[in-house]
């Protein structure tokens, strides 16, 4: 199931919050760690969404919750699959939060979504990359159609921001508030 959340209404951080809190308690796995793996490039406004939110979540640091892809250093599509194992390699009970951008439909356009399961980065622009994330959230930025490339490029800076600080607002808002946080101290 796939939770749609609007990025404009007053308490969208707490929705996020609280539906990223469901699906991690819902997760059937063992996992010891929470990795936040925030995939786009700083280069393109309508993909700066994981980055810039990857450079929001790396100023705060709680145990056992890491994050990777910020605008310093982000992951794209040139160094996902490396950047994986990485994440393999160093967390290998880490449950992976994807957190992209994506281009919808024009009435979701401004929407969150929160699912369980692997995202599927660069699926607007046609690019096969592995899916990867054990949950995922994006942030609609623009609408899908013809041109997505450019429509990302063209994709305006302060959607993207807007969206992101709410994502941020609620990852940030769950972290403390979590039966598993309390466990990790």
């Amino acid at each position: 199931m796939t939770f749609y959340i609007n990025a404009n209404h007053r308490d969208c951080s707490r929705k996020i919050s609280a539906l990223l809190q469901k699906c991690i308690l819902e997760y059937p796995g063992q996992w010891s760690e929470l990795i936040f793996l925030c995939i786009g490039s700083d280069r393109v406004t309508g993909d700066c969404l994981g980055p810039y939110i990857g450079q929001q979540l790396s100023t705060h640091h709680y145990p056992g919750i890491y994050t990777y892809g910020t605008l310093t250093h982000p992951v794209h599509a040139l160094n996902l699959i490396e950047t994986c194992h990485t994440i393999k390699q160093r967390h290998p009970t880490g449950l992976v939060i994807a957190i992209d951008a994506s281009l919808g439909q024009k009435k979701h356009l401004g929407y969150v979504t929160i699912a369980h399961g692997a995202l599927h980065p660069g699926a607007a622009v046609h690019k096969k990359l592995p899916p990867v994330g054990h949950i995922h959230i994006t942030g609609i930025v623009n609408i899908a159609g013809m041109l997505e490339q450019l429509t990302l490029q063209t994709t305006r800076l302060s959607t993207v921001i807007s969206i992101a600080d709410q994502i941020t607002g609620g990852i940030l808002l769950m972290i403390p508030q979590s039966d598993f946080f309390m466990q990790t101290l």
